[in-house]
């Protein structure tokens, strides 16, 4: 492909957990760039839940929103975010784990609300201790894919074999979300079984964004998701059901990738146009957010 003049490439790898990893854990992935060591390579992420990314090398510059550019750690944590994040990436490799919201709880005592549309050093900030371990499963910026993968699942089987309270309720609301027949905040809390306002306390603690914003962001992903798979789509055909009209989700692509549609349209998606393909082969789903949640 092209990226500003310079030839570069993009591999991709995506993993399903095992199955007693599912209820916590979307996808394991790999990502490994070649031919980009004097332009990088630049994408636009979607909004998502939460996600682990190791980067041996810290060849990647990334700002959530708005946010400038910047160097990210070796081991960045980004809470669920609610707005695009830009990078840049250049020659080297990264690992990625998606995490659900129940894995979330699981692996850290932080509620997401506190990292919502921001990143930590996952081997720095004291709120994540628990994963450096997990983190320095990647060594260096040369390993053995299926070796370093084989050791981070173990790690996360040992990490995440702590329950935590209300686990029956995350799992509840991670699949109502995830249901597009639920279009509204008062569906959405019959479907929990709560009131309104005890499902926005909920959402918040858990989910890191208000109920009406994590519905929105549902729908909106569904509709940018067709597009990724499907370029050739006009966006007219792309929209969610829920939608009233073009202007409507217009609104809601500015509120989530910091531009129009039509200017999304024109650039190069290098990595997410690859990585809808990959991950919906893999995983079913072309986005993480859209990924049914296992378990009982």
């Amino acid at each position: 492909m092209k990226q500003g003049g310079a030839s570069a490439a993009v591999a991709l790898r995506f993993f399903l957990p095992p199955e007693r990893l599912r209820p916590f854990v979307t996808t394991l992935y790999h990502m490994e760039i070649s031919g980009a060591e004097e332009q990088p390579v630049e994408d636009w992420l979607h909004p998502e839940w939460a996600n682990l990314r190791i980067i041996p090398g810290r060849t990647v510059e990334a700002g959530i929103g708005e946010t400038p550019l910047e160097r990210m750690p070796r081991a960045v944590i980004t809470g669920p975010t609610s707005v695009a994040t830009r990078f840049r990436a250049r020659t080297g490799r990264s690992w990625g784990i998606g995490l659900m919201p129940l894995g979330w709880a699981r692996l850290t005592d932080a509620p997401a609300s506190a990292y919502a549309d921001r990143y930590a050093d996952a081997e720095a900030d004291p709120s994540f201790a628990r994963l450096r371990a997990l983190c320095a499963c990647v060594a260096s910026e040369r390993g053995d894919i299926i070796a370093e993968r084989d050791a981070m699942l173990s790690e996360l089987g040992v990490l995440l074999a702590r329950p935590v309270p209300r686990e029956a309720a995350i799992l509840r609301a991670e699949k109502a979300l995830t249901d597009p027949s639920h279009h509204s905040v008062a569906e959405l809390a019959q479907a929990l079984g709560q009131s309104p306002r005890t499902t926005e306390r909920f959402c918040s603690r858990v989910f890191g964004f208000s109920p009406q914003l994590l519905l929105r962001r549902q729908r909106f992903v569904r509709s940018l998701a067709k597009f990724m798979l499907d370029p050739s789509l006009k966006w007219i055909d792309t929209l969610d059901s829920h939608y009233h009209d073009q202007a409507h989700f217009v609104r809601d692509f500015r509120r989530f990738m910091t531009m129009p549609p039509s200017r999304y349209a024109k650039l190069p998606h290098p990595v997410l146009a690859a990585a809808a393909h990959a991950r919906m082969a893999v995983a079913g789903e072309a986005m993480q957010v859209l990924q049914q949640p296992r378990g009982d």
